[in-house]
């Protein structure tokens, strides 16, 4: 977590700390660090206490992405197509029952797992680490 009017890196716990101190300190606007280069993120808050939270920046967001992308096969880069052609001209036999198309739903790229707590945890410990250089 970067305090811009501190001008300081700070672990979770070393904020809390800081920013319970008084209601002045409470109103620092603080920016998360990106959980991948560290570099500053999109996401800023400011209050006493910030539930931890796991950020990327705009940059590392879609190197994972593209990378993904490209390891699922699911879209190909160069031509913008999906790579899913089975089904092309088959569409004749399909009489309209047992449609499941409403069901489908969006799912993200990025799996559940990046933001555990055992990695947030890990994210605490060297932001500490990082802190009390």
């Amino acid at each position: 977590m970067y305090c811009d009017s501190d001008q300081a890196i700070l672990c979770w716990d070393c904020d809390a700390r800081v920013h319970t101190a008084n209601f002045l300190v409470a109103k620092h606007t603080r920016t998360l660090l990106c959980h991948v280069c560290q570099s500053l993120t999109p996401w800023t808050d400011a209050g006493p206490k910030l539930a931890p939270t796991v950020s990327v920046c705009e940059s590392c967001s879609v190197t994972v992405n593209t990378r993904n992308l490209n390891i699922n096969g699911d879209y190909d880069l160069e031509n913008g197509d999906d790579d899913d052609e089975e089904d092309q001209g088959d569409d004749d036999h399909h009489d309209g029952s047992n449609d499941d198309e409403g069901d489908n739903q969006v799912v993200p790229l990025v799996s559940r797992s990046s933001t555990s707590e055992s990695h947030l945890v890990d994210f605490s410990e060297e932001m500490m680490c990082r802190s009390q250089m």
